[in-house]
């Protein structure tokens, strides 16, 4: 399956999550960046409310793209020891990366939401969503921040996903949804005809349009 783009791919994902429309305990969090407008189409499609859920990497120094694991918010980590050993990174160092980030992740949210308070998750169904899973890294410190948070059920939905890591998430949360999990699979983009950097600018025009009141129905 090759999907237009972000958008078109939300509307297809809110196609295999029908079983959540219009529940009153059930809120859309998005992994932003990329995930936001997928999200966008899934909260319009199921009629529920959307927020972000703020997820940092946490690069090694000098190999960003490297990750050694992840942060969320309430100070949530999980750290990946092998890649911790193989390059013999120091705890300092470890802290000082977990601080910038945390930093960064605290701005993100308060330019995120303008501010609206965040999305009360205790006790409800919070369906995370991003544009893809490749190995997934992020999306388990999600769902982890989310279990410290009381949240009911936690359902991960991506329109994309390896197979592999698609079928782990099986036994991490209470449902997994992948809309498609080809093989061989080597990058989320590559099953997008369009998939561009999305910029602060965009998640903040699509999380207030989110926000906004519906329009009053005509007589």
């Amino acid at each position: 399956m090759l999907f237009e783009d972000r958008f078109e791919a939300g509307r297809i994902l809110a196609s295999r999550l029908t079983e959540f429309a219009r529940r009153s305990e059930v809120v859309v969090l998005a992994l932003p960046r990329g995930g936001v407008p997928v999200s966008y189409e899934v909260a319009q499609g199921l009629r529920a409310p959307l927020d972000v859920f703020v997820v940092r990497k946490l690069g090694t120094p000098g190999q960003e793209e490297l990750a050694m694991g992840a942060l969320a918010p309430g100070g949530v980590t999980v750290l990946n020891r092998e890649v911790i050993q193989a390059l013999g990174i120091s705890q300092p160092t470890i802290d000082a990366v977990i601080d910038r980030e945390q930093r960064e992740l605290e701005r993100r949210e308060r330019e995120y939401r303008e501010g609206r308070p965040p999305v009360e998750v205790q006790g409800r169904t919070a369906i995370l969503v991003d544009d893809g899973l490749a190995t997934g890294s992020s999306m388990r410190v999600a769902a982890k921040a989310l279990r410290r948070r009381s949240a009911a059920r936690i359902v991960v939905a991506v329109p994309v996903s390896s197979p592999i890591t698609c079928a782990d998430f099986e036994t991490e949360v209470d449902k997994i949804v992948c809309a498609a999990t080809p093989e061989p699979f080597w990058a989320v983009g590559q099953w997008y005809r369009s998939f561009p950097q999305i910029t602060d600018c965009e998640v903040r025009e699509l999380l207030a349009r989110a926000a906004a009141p519906a329009p009053p129905r005509a007589a």
